[in-house]
């Protein structure tokens, strides 16, 4: 959750240090500092307690100059947020270091260095990190060795960036279970936890593996492998323009990656699909084998992955004819399974970071799963990376916490890989031919919902006095309703909970009332005549209804029910198109709310840690 930066170069590198930091706010974080060594080989040190903009402000009265530097933003995991407890810790004067991750057996570490005269004054396990790697060094006399020896004695994930004033030219990092990159530039790199940081100073990257440790000097790069063997990793030039992790002329990021959909949606489409049919090898080269063998999909993913997992669950098993299960990959990875014959192993993730679906996929692989496929947003991630299949989303770089195209482009990339392997149990030729075409239809239909948004924006203000919400939806927009409840509560802080329409008389129509405004998402299919049903049970109990209809449908504004229409789209297209109104519903009401839409309370872009 966390992000690093760190420099090392012929120029001043507080500028870039700061800049990164700011490229990193997305991530959710407490607070931020930077540790910079001098021309004089001294550590000087900021630290502050809330925005980026504070630690610029302290920077701005006293400049940090030099040519070697880290910077951190920290999101609390071992003590409160407080300036003794925010990054760069230190040991002693010398010695400054970053941490992303959790150590699990700081504590134990903590004691062993308090009993050989290690004086502690922070809360966290980073500081932990510290002291025990200065151990080393005073042993040692090698920052890079001493980094080596600590390592072996950490329990847990981080990424780490350390420097000493004793040598002034060079950083050592390191990563386990947390990510880390290394920016190549001339006379000069970089490393930061997120490519983002770095794009004003380079576009080349290097992306460090599991157990990797690295020597950064700004003429070289030595990386040694977690069995000390060195290794050489492959340089590759960012795709997307460095405008990317710019508002533009959004008033948010969210509002922006809103209305990218539509392009992001036909991205991720092409080189995948033809006029009639989904290209099979573009899922991978041993695509074809893998699908023709699967019996079973069981789909791992968090928050919003999750819900475009359970989407994808009523397409296969619709299309496909194979059984899928859905598991959130924190649970899944405690619990003993029972693995079905000819199981892939299906991992969604928008940043390819995150610790629970990380976790389950290694233990999957251990588990005797028989492949496993990732659908993932960043190219270098480590599910990326760890995974036998791969279908990139391509939805560039999501900075807005609250996930929306991510989302859309996981929808579209799950439904041509259900295609594919709808083909192998028997779907014909003829419709797979009328699905790939509506998925064609799917930028123009996105384009056509959101030219509903100052409709949509009116309707929000309904919202603005109310504490609590209720989703509703059948089938295949079940999920759809959980998602647009998720996306009101992470931004808006309105309590918002979703249910299949047809549980409303097992427990939550206890709750209708003129003050729980009910959200409904209903296309022209075989459930809507059910749904008008469940309408009406809410609207004879008092309850305000706030209606996405396909105009088909004939669903009518009447008292105490608002109704904005949709374009008419194919059954298995529409979970996608129906999302994006309760995007813009959710980041309208946020707005007039006053929250922070980009980045909200307690929440951060990329769950790295459990």
């Amino acid at each position: 959750m966390c992000g690093i930066v760190g420099a090392v170069s012929e120029r001043d590198v507080q500028g870039i240090l700061l800049e990164g930091l700011r490229r990193l706010e997305y991530r959710g974080y407490d607070s931020a500092g930077m540790a910079v060594i001098n021309g004089q080989h001294l550590v000087q040190r900021a630290r502050e307690v809330g925005k980026v903009a504070a630690l610029a402000d302290a920077i701005e009265a006293n400049p940090l100059a030099g040519h070697l530097g880290i910077a951190h933003t920290r999101w609390a995991t071992h003590g409160e947020p407080s300036q003794v407890n925010a990054h760069p810790h230190m040991s002693g004067e010398r010695l400054a270091i970053v941490h992303n991750g959790i150590i699990e057996n700081y504590q134990e570490l903590r004691d062993e260095l308090r009993a050989e005269g290690f004086e502690f004054t922070s809360q966290t396990d980073t500081e932990v990190v510290a002291h025990l790697i200065e151990k080393y060094f005073r042993e040692q006399g090698k920052l890079y060795e001493a980094v080596k020896a600590a390592i072996q004695r950490l329990r847990g994930a981080y990424a780490l960036a350390v420097v000493h004033a004793d040598e002034p030219d060079h950083l050592v990092v390191c990563r386990e279970g947390s990510p880390l990159v290394v920016g190549v530039g001339i006379g000069e790199n970089f490393i930061a936890s997120d490519q983002l940081a770095l794009l004003p100073v380079t576009d080349r990257f290097m992306f460090l593996e599991e157990g990797d440790i690295a020597d950064i000097r700004k003429d070289n790069i030595r990386i040694h492998d977690r069995s000390g063997q060195p290794v050489e990793r492959t340089i590759t030039r960012f795709e997307h323009g460095a405008d990317s992790a710019d508002k533009g002329e959004y008033r948010h990021f969210m509002l922006k990656e809103i209305y990218e959909q539509p392009k992001v949606i036909k991205a991720t489409m092409e080189g995948r699909i033809t006029d009639s049919r989904v290209l099979e090898q573009a899922l991978g080269t041993d695509a074809a084998n893998l699908l023709d063998n699967v019996r079973h999909v069981q789909i791992i993913a968090c928050g919003t992955s999750y819900h475009a997992g359970m989407v994808a669950r009523y397409w296969i098993e619709e299309l496909a004819g194979v059984p899928c299960s859905v598991e959130v990959a924190s649970e899944f990875r405690y619990r003993k399974h029972v693995i079905q014959p000819d199981t892939l192993f299906l991992c969604i993730s928008q940043s390819g970071e995150t610790a629970d679906t990380l976790a389950a996929l290694r233990q999957a692989k251990q588990a005797g799963f028989r492949a496993a496929l990732a659908i993932c947003n960043v190219p270098g991630s480590s599910l990326v990376r760890e995974s036998d299949l791969v279908i990139m989303t391509q939805a560039g770089p999501e900075i807005g916490v609250a996930s929306t195209k991510a989302f859309t482009t996981q929808l579209t990339a799950l439904l041509i890989f259900t295609l594919g392997l709808a083909r192998h149990n028997g779907l014909s030729e003829e419709k797979e031919a009328g699905i790939v075409a509506a998925i064609h239809q799917l930028p123009k239909q996105v384009s056509d919902v959101l030219a509903l948004d100052a409709d949509i924006e009116e309707m929000s203000k309904a919202f603005m006095d109310k504490n609590h919400s209720l989703f509703l939806g059948r089938g295949s927009q079940f999920p759809v309703a959980m998602e647009g409840a998720l996306k009101l509560k992470e931004i808006s802080y309105i309590h918002a909970e979703a249910y299949p329409a047809g549980e409303l008389k097992h427990g939550p129509l206890a709750l209708v009332d003129s003050e729980m405004p009910v959200v409904t998402v209903a296309p022209n299919n075989d459930l809507v005549e059910k749904l008008k049903s469940n309408l009406e049970e809410v609207r004879a109990r008092g309850g305000e209804l706030f209606v996405f209809a396909d105009k088909a449908a004939d669903v009518k504004p009447e008292e105490g029910i608002h109704v904005m229409q949709l374009p008419s789209v194919h059954e298995i297209t529409a979970p996608i198109v129906y999302t994006v109104p309760l995007q813009l519903l959710s980041y309208h009401v946020a707005v007039l709310k006053g929250t922070d839409v980009d980045q909200p309370r307690n929440l951060a872009k990329s769950v790295t840690v459990e």
